[in-house]
C-alpha cells in the first residue's frame, strides 16, 4: 500500500498537520486523520460514515460510476457464471479460488455441520406462531453461542474457523426451520446429499409425507442470488457485524447484529419492496401511469427497484439477474401470472425512456430478485432471509479479517456535541 502525505491547516490557528496519504489498489486514496486530534484538536464530521474509511479491506471492491464489483479481485460476473455459492464462500473466507481437493474438503465439512443441536429447535416454539421469520433468526443464530462454546475463543484461529463453518452451514437450516414454524408445518432435516442451495429449498417446501423434486432453473436462479449478494463492502450490516465483533463479541452474537440491521427496509427489505409495489399495479394498461408519476417532480412516488445508491450504472449484479428470472418465468409461464406481465413492462420501460437511461434509473439487483423469489415460491417474508443466508458469508469473512487486523480495536466514533452547555444541578424545590 503506497504513502504519501497531505497537509491539513487550521486557518483559524494556523496550525499545520502532515496526514499519511494512502493509495489502495483500486479506488480512492484516504488521508489518516488519526494526528489530526492529537496535533490540532480536531475531529472529522461525517454523518453516516459516507466520506470516512472505517477498515483496509481486500475482501470486496465496488466502483458504482462503472458497474464493477469484485470479489477477492475476481469480477462477479465471471463467479456467477462459472462459480457455485460454496466455492464463492471458499474465495471470501480464504482469498483465493480452491483447488479441487480443497473444494472437496470444504464441501464436506460445510455439510456436515448442515444440522442443529435439537435444543436449539425448540426455542422456536417459544415465539408467537406469526412471528416474524427474521425476528425469529435474530434470536435462533445469537442463540447459537449457548450450544456452540467449544468454539467462542475469538484469539483461536481455529475457534474462529469452526464457527464460520458452522454459521454458513447451519444458516440453510435455521432459516427453513423458522418459515416451517411460522406455518405449523414439522422441521425437515438437511440431506446432505444434496448441494447447498437445493438442500434449503427442500427443508423449506418439502413435507416428510410425500417426495420432492425441484426444478434446476429455480435451483440456479437461487443459487445466482446467493452469490451475487455474498457481500457488499462496508454496508450497513457488514459495518454493524464489525462494530459489534471489535468490542471481543462471540461471532455469534456479532452476526446476530448484522441480521438486526439487514432487517431494516432501506437495506435489506428492497425486494420485498418491489412486489409490495408490482401488486398496486391492477394491470399492464397503468403502467404508463405510474410512469408518469415518477417522472413528476412534484410527485412524492418513486419507482422501487430502479437505480442504485452507489451503482451511476447499470449494476452488474442486475444484468445477471435479469437472464435468470426471465428463464425462471419463461418455465413457469409468466403469462399466467398478471404481476409478472406488469414487471416486463416496467423493464420495457426503463431500458428504453430517456428519462430513465439519463438518470441511471436501471431496474437493480432488488427488483429481479424480487421476481424471482416470487416465482419460485418463497414468501414475501422470507425475502430478507434468503438475503441473511447468503450475506452470511460476507459477514463472517468481515469478522475474520478484522480479528487479523493489527490496527483493529474496539469501535469508537465520536461526536459533536450540541445539546445543553455545563449548568448545575438544582433541587426540585426551587426549580
Amino acid at each position: 500500500m503506497a504513502k504519501d502525505t497531505v497537509t491539513v491547516t487550521n486557518n483559524a490557528t494556523g496550525q499545520s498537520v502532515e496526514l499519511p496519504l494512502y493509495h489502495g489498489t483500486h479506488g480512492p486514496s484516504v488521508f489518516d486523520i488519526r494526528p489530526m486530534s492529537k496535533q490540532l484538536g480536531l475531529f472529522t464530521y461525517d454523518p453516516g460514515f459516507v466520506s470516512t474509511a472505517s477498515c483496509q479491506s481486500g475482501i470486496t471492491y465496488i466502483d458504482g460510476d462503472e458497474g464493477i464489483l469484485l470479489y477477492r479481485g475476481y469480477p462477479v460476473e465471471q463467479l456467477a457464471e462459472q462459480s457455485s455459492y460454496l466455492e464463492v464462500c471458499y474465495l471470501l473466507l480464504y482469498g483465493d479460488l480452491p483447488s479441487a481437493e480443497q473444494m472437496g474438503e470444504f464441501q464436506d465439512m460445510i455439510m456436515n455441520h448442515s444440522m442443529v443441536h435439537e435444543g436449539l429447535r425448540r426455542f422456536y416454539s417459544g415465539f408467537h406462531h406469526d412471528a416474524h421469520p427474521m425476528a425469529i433468526m435474530v434470536g435462533v443464530v445469537g442463540a447459537l453461542s449457548a450450544f456452540y462454546h467449544d468454539s467462542l475463543d475469538i484469539h483461536d484461529p481455529q475457534h474462529r474457523e469452526i464457527s464460520a463453518h458452522r454459521l454458513i452451514a447451519k444458516m440453510p437450516t435455521i432459516a427453513a426451520d423458522s418459515y416451517k414454524y411460522s406455518i405449523g408445518q414439522p422441521f425437515m432435516y438437511p440431506d446432505n446429499s444434496l448441494g447447498y442451495v437445493e438442500n434449503y429449498l427442500r427443508m423449506m417446501f418439502a413435507t416428510p409425507s410425500k417426495p420432492f423434486e425441484i426444478s434446476p432453473t429455480v435451483v440456479r436462479a437461487l443459487e445466482l442470488i446467493m452469490i451475487l449478494h455474498a457481500d457488499h463492502e462496508q454496508n450497513a450490516s457488514a459495518s454493524t457485524v464489525r462494530l459489534a465483533s471489535s468490542s471481543g463479541a462471540n461471532p455469534f452474537a456479532s452476526i446476530s447484529a448484522g441480521i438486526g440491521s439487514l432487517w431494516g427496509p432501506a437495506h435489506g427489505g428492497a425486494n420485498e419492496a418491489v412486489i409490495r409495489m408490482l401488486e398496486t399495479i391492477e394491470s399492464v394498461e397503468d403502467v404508463p401511469k405510474l410512469v408518469a408519476r415518477a417522472k413528476d417532480r412534484n410527485d412524492k412516488f418513486r419507482l422501487m427497484g430502479f437505480g442504485h445508491r452507489i451503482y451511476k450504472k447499470y449494476d452488474p449484479r442486475a444484468r445477471i439477474l435479469r437472464q435468470a428470472a426471465h428463464e425462471v418465468l419463461a418455465e413457469i409461464g409468466a403469462e399466467q401470472v398478471p404481476l409478472f406481465e406488469i414487471a416486463t413492462e416496467l423493464e420495457r420501460i426503463a431500458l428504453e425512456d430517456e428519462y430513465f437511461i439519463e438518470r441511471s434509473l436501471y431496474p437493480n439487483v432488488d427488483f429481479y430478485s424480487g421476481i424471482i423469489l416470487k416465482a419460485i415460491g418463497i414468501p414475501l417474508n422470507m425475502y430478507t432471509v434468503i438475503f441473511t443466508m447468503a450475506r452470511t458469508v460476507g459477514w463472517i469473512s468481515q469478522w475474520m479479517e478484522m480479528l487479523d487486523d493489527p490496527e483493529y480495536r474496539i469501535g469508537r466514533p465520536r461526536q459533536l456535541y450540541v445539546g445543553e452547555a455545563r449548568r448545575d444541578y438544582v433541587p426540585i424545590d426551587k426549580r
